[in-house]
């Protein structure tokens, strides 16, 4: 049985929207990488009724199901697979620590950062009051990256697929001079893997475009 990733069956905006950048290619990039067998289903993006919340309770996506094993939020269903294969994960003690750590980084530390200094730019707000936290936190994790390829035990791990989608978000990478951040992306968004996913999902949301302008759901 293959691994099933849930997505939206369509997102606004077409190719100014936010294909590319949903959720679930963290999961796909993660199945890549490890060579797994997966699927991607869909749930409706409008009308999200009581079937998705109980998979996913604030009806968003990812989720997966994992021949029964259901796992929700992007980070948790990182780490689910980073159990099952050696090449997202380490499994001495320590390395699984490290990784799990920088995942929890990349949620805690940047990201909640990140979105919603972001969301405030949306507003057109002259100042704003998040930048130098953002700031901050961008000038730590560039210390540590001028001093490391990857983020755990020298090598790719789970953890760089969640701190890179976090990271590749176009204003936060263009947000500042971080010229070890950006020899990062560059080196993570370089992996066949990641080539393949972010394809595949702009394709999916491009497909589900035409349905909608031929009048299909």
């Amino acid at each position: 049985m293959s691994i099933k990733i849930y997505t939206y069956d369509w997102v606004p905006g077409g190719k100014k929207g936010p294909s590319g950048f949903v959720r679930d290619l963290r999961l796909r990039w993660a199945c890549e990488e490890a060579g797994f067998d997966y699927e991607v289903r869909t749930v409706p993006f409008d009308d999200r009724g009581p079937e998705h919340r109980a998979r996913q309770p604030f009806a968003q996506i990812p989720f997966l199901d994992d021949e029964g094993v259901r796992v929700f939020e992007s980070g948790a269903c990182l780490l689910h697979l980073a159990k099952k294969s050696d090449k997202l994960m380490p499994r001495d003690a320590q390395g699984e620590a490290d990784v799990t750590a920088w995942v929890i980084a990349a949620l805690n530390s940047i990201e909640m950062v990140s979105v919603p200094w972001w969301f405030i730019g949306l507003s057109g707000a002259e100042n704003n009051p998040l930048e130098g936290w953002l700031k901050m936190r961008l000038e730590q994790l560039e210390a540590v990256l001028a001093e490391r390829e990857w983020l755990v035990a020298g090598r790719f791990t789970v953890a760089d697929i969640l701190m890179t989608d976090v990271l590749r978000v176009r204003a936060v990478r263009n947000f500042g001079h971080f010229p070890a951040l950006a020899g990062y992306l560059e080196r993570t968004c370089a992996r066949p893997a990641f080539k393949k996913a972010y394809a595949d999902q702009v394709a999916h949301f491009a497909q589900a475009d035409e349905r909608r302008e031929q009048g299909g759901r």
